[in-house]
């Protein structure tokens, strides 16, 4: 099972973040399959870095393999969905940027990529209006919309297919909105598509 993520995919999330680039492609980066954190398991805030962030993301699970697929296609390659948070350790990305290296330790950290539980689409709105919501200790702090994508979800799975073979179980991390932010001990994540929790995470 492998794990691929789309960077800058809605505007407002890349204005909060200082990004200035024109994104005609989707930005895609990886993590490792031991960056899972499984439906109701904690994410202990590792020691590395001082800032750690929730990036919440509407998440796509693979449902058997394909390659080059066409994007008119793309639909049939994925049948369940939740919501997710790339947890990104952010002064060691901002460095790592600074200094142009790589900065696949910042965001593939073990236990870097939480998970909630997968929601057959056929049960939700259609993946272009989908809505989607963080709460931290029962206040919201975070919203999206897929309608605002800059890359829509059929779109991303074509694209990636371009390069890598996908196969039944692989995630895909869709990129998140505006309104990330730290985390910090003992707090009390629950993540929401549509009104459906799906994700509940405590932070140790």
């Amino acid at each position: 099972m492998k794990i691929l993520a789309v960077g800058m995919n809605y505007a407002a999330h890349n204005k909060e973040l200082g990004h200035t680039l024109v994104i005609k492609e989707p930005v895609i980066f990886s993590k490792p399959e031991t960056a899972v954190i499984r439906p109701h398991m904690p994410f202990f805030v590792p020691d590395f870095d001082t800032r750690f962030d929730y990036e919440t993301e509407v998440v796509v699970r693979i449902n058997h393999v394909g390659r080059c697929i066409s994007e008119r296609f793309a639909h049939r390659y994925y049948d369940e969905l939740t919501v997710g948070i790339d947890f990104t350790a952010r002064d060691l990305q901002k460095r790592l940027q600074q200094e142009g290296l790589p900065w696949d330790i910042c965001k593939g950290f073990d236990g870097s990529a939480a998970v909630g539980e997968f929601v057959d689409k056929a049960q939700l709105p259609p993946v272009t209006d989908i809505r989607f919501h963080l709460d931290i200790d029962g206040k919201t702090v975070q919203q999206g919309h897929t309608a605002d994508m800059i890359h829509s979800i059929d779109h991303i799975v074509s694209y990636v297919s371009q390069f890598f073979t996908l196969k039944t179980g692989d995630l895909i991390y869709t990129g998140t909105p505006m309104g990330v932010g730290p985390v910090s001990e003992g707090q009390h994540l629950e993540g929401f598509i549509e009104d459906r929790k799906v994700l509940d995470v405590r932070i140790k």
